[in-house]
């Protein structure tokens, strides 16, 4: 049996205008079969569904509904790449050895770092958005308006 090298098991994913869902049940099914997963331009990845009822549905997810003091948590991401990966964890076995090894293999980034700027980058057909019609908004609009502020804006 040949042995994989590390190279050969990294796959550089570029998330721009992909649908959210897919792209992250497409992520999770390669993550567990043992590569490892890089996704750039996260803020660029795509939620279907009207921009009103998106940004509702993540204001009541970050509400705290507790009797006790908010400062004692919980505490969620409001950054597109934590989102992202949210995402994807919900989509893994978390709580098997197997499911967080596979978690462990997923890097997520905002726009391109300098290290793979230069490094070709591979799109998920599956996940494309050109057979969406519905309404959408892009991660990080909906990340704005949820709180997050980015690096140059604060």
């Amino acid at each position: 049996m040949r042995t994989v090298t590390k190279a050969e098991k990294e796959t550089l994913i570029d998330a721009s205008n992909l649908i959210l869902g897919r792209m992250a049940s497409a992520i999770a099914k390669r993550l567990l079969k043992g590569e490892t997963i890089i996704v750039i331009n996260a803020e660029k990845t795509l939620v279907s569904g009207s921009r009103r009822s998106k940004v509702e549905e993540a204001k009541k997810y970050l509400r705290i509904a507790s009797i006790g003091s908010p400062k004692y948590g919980p505490f969620h991401k409001r950054r597109p790449d934590f989102i992202l990966r949210r995402v994807v964890r919900g989509m893994l076995p978390s709580n098997r050895p197997r499911g967080k090894e596979a978690y462990k293999r997923l890097k997520v980034y905002i726009g391109v770092p300098s290290e793979y700027a230069n490094k070709p980058a591979e799109t998920l057909i599956e996940a494309s958005s050109t057979k969406l019609r519905a309404p959408f908004i892009r991660l990080g609009e909906l990340a704005r308006e949820i709180g997050w502020k980015p690096t140059g804006e604060r």
